[in-house]
């Protein structure tokens, strides 16, 4: 058994679907569909709530047996979700903000990936300000804190 490829994917949480979007990854691979996305639905079960997109990286053997990790769901999605907003805005640099959030919450959400296995060694500042720039990015504006 020898290590072939990993695959990045994006999976909504214990809601995974054999299809296309997972089939056209796994099928060169040689992984069993179906077998992954019920190991991956009772895997997610519990941890967030049913259809946040998650991002997963599988690991394929030579042997057709995989491993995989579920990481947290991506920064723009928690941002746009504590704005309480769908989308961000529909043209660059807008001049009104889409959505606000407050300092609290960007900490919250830098907590949150942090736990991810690739950034346990960054210190939480510096994820904070990773999640204001995507803030940005997104059209969502950080409101300054409350003496």
């Amino acid at each position: 058994m020898s290590f072939v490829r990993a695959v990045r994917l994006r999976v909504p949480s214990a809601a995974a679907k054999p299809g296309p979007a997972i089939g056209q990854a796994l099928g060169p691979l040689g992984v069993n569909m179906a077998q992954f996305c019920k190991d991956f639905n009772e895997k997610s079960e519990g941890l967030y709530e049913r259809d946040t997109p998650l991002r997963v990286e599988l690991r394929a053997m030579s042997d057709r047996s995989y491993e995989f990790d579920i990481r947290s769901p991506p920064t723009a999605w928690l941002v746009k979700r504590a704005a309480g907003i769908d989308k961000g805005p529909d043209a660059p640099s807008p001049s009104t903000p889409s959505g606000f959030i407050t300092p609290e919450q960007v900490y919250e959400i830098a907590v949150i990936k942090q736990a991810d296995g690739n950034r346990w060694h960054l210190p939480l500042e510096g994820i904070a300000r990773s999640v204001i720039g995507t803030a940005r990015s997104v059209g969502v504006q950080v409101q300054e804190a409350e003496e």
